[in-house]
């Protein structure tokens, strides 16, 4: 089965926004026939890898994590090894972490898709 993950801009957006945005990018994904490796990570809601490192902020901060966004990109990065194709959505041009998604998703030949 093919896999795909979300590269999705957050900063400055609602949470209403982000679900709304992400829900229909994993829909044209899943119409595509993928399935999306989840990357978004909250307290309670991450992918089984990310689970084992990932307990809340100060779990993080504990293990001496002092840039909490580059530990985020980092995990996202080890969850592209497990795809074929990242979904660009909307505004990823402006987020750091989804141009650095971009340029890794573009030097290791994944496919790569940009919401319409």
């Amino acid at each position: 089965m093919l896999k795909a993950m979300l590269s999705q801009p957050m900063g400055g957006k609602t949470q209403e926004e982000i679900v709304e945005t992400r829900e229909r990018a994993i829909h044209a994904l899943q119409e595509r026939g993928y399935k999306v490796v989840n990357t978004l990570c909250t307290d309670d809601t991450c992918n089984t890898t990310f689970r084992y490192t990932w307990n809340g902020k100060e779990a993080v901060e504990a293990r001496g994590v002092v840039q909490l966004p580059l530990c985020f990109l980092a995990k996202s990065l080890e969850n592209m090894s497990l795809c074929h194709a990242v979904y660009f959505c909307k505004g990823w041009e402006q987020a750091r972490g989804c141009r650095i998604e971009h340029e890794a998703a573009k030097a290791y030949g994944l496919e790569i898709i940009y919401e319409e």
